[in-house]
């Protein structure tokens, strides 16, 4: 079973230990899917009840009895951060952590795909092997790299990908819904939005909708909601 992870693993040499060899490729137990180093995958936790761990492989060999091992760079959840799981980490988050190990290859169930963060941003649909990755983590010590992102809207919060935002036509702002007193339907639906303060500022000459929506021609609203394969 793969090994829970309380600690910090220092990384193994790069070349392979006398009586084991390096391989090219794993293919994985019971299917025709092919790990190679560089490639992302979900390995067994030591938990039945737990979502399968996520990994990087940097290498993979045999020993003398053909026992096949990967050498791992884990990924972390935010839950399993020690500032735990915030409101802006997605559903399908993942930080980059200094966390080094190696583990049996037959504890890998699948493969996966770890996006940069904007790369994610910019998917039509997010398939159950989709994952993403803004951060690093040093697991001894809870640090994260970058220390800062961009925040928006009135909460100033990081963005949440699987949040539907709302931009304003003026200032180009993103908003949550329910931060401009909407509801996600009410946002859906409109055609385009002008956020309160853009809104104070129009001269009072020019068209604006009592609600604070510009009635104004421009741009479709642009939305933010994250499409899930079922």
């Amino acid at each position: 079973m793969a090994k829970t992870r309380p600690g910090v693993s220092s990384s193994s040499s790069s070349k392979s230990k006398p009586g084991r060899k390096e391989l090219d490729s794993y293919t994985i137990r019971g299917t025709n899917k092919v790990v190679r180093a560089g490639d992302c995958v979900l390995m067994r936790p030591s938990d039945a009840g737990k979502p399968p761990y996520v990994a990087g492989v940097k290498k993979i060999e045999a020993d003398a009895r053909n026992n096949v091992k990967v050498h791992v760079r884990w990924y972390y959840r935010p839950e399993e951060s020690l500032g735990g799981r915030r409101q802006f980490h997605g559903a399908k988050e993942l930080f980059l952590s200094d966390h080094y190990d190696v583990q049996s290859a037959h504890t890998i169930e699948g493969k996966c795909i770890v996006h940069n963060f904007k790369s994610y941003t910019k998917l039509e649909n997010v398939g159950a092997e989709d994952y993403y990755c803004r951060f690093e983590y040093k697991a001894a010590t809870g640090a994260f790299t970058p220390d800062r992102v961009a925040v928006y809207c009135k909460c100033e919060m990081p963005y949440n990908p699987d949040d539907l935002m709302v931009q304003c036509d003026d200032c180009k702002d993103w908003y949550h819904p329910a931060c401009v007193a909407m509801t996600i339907e009410e946002a859906k639906k409109l055609d385009h939005f002008m956020c309160s303060e853009c809104d104070a500022a129009v001269d009072e000459n020019g068209k604006r909708s009592p609600n604070g929506f510009a009635s104004s021609p421009s741009d479709d609203i642009r939305v933010e909601p994250k499409r899930r394969k079922r």
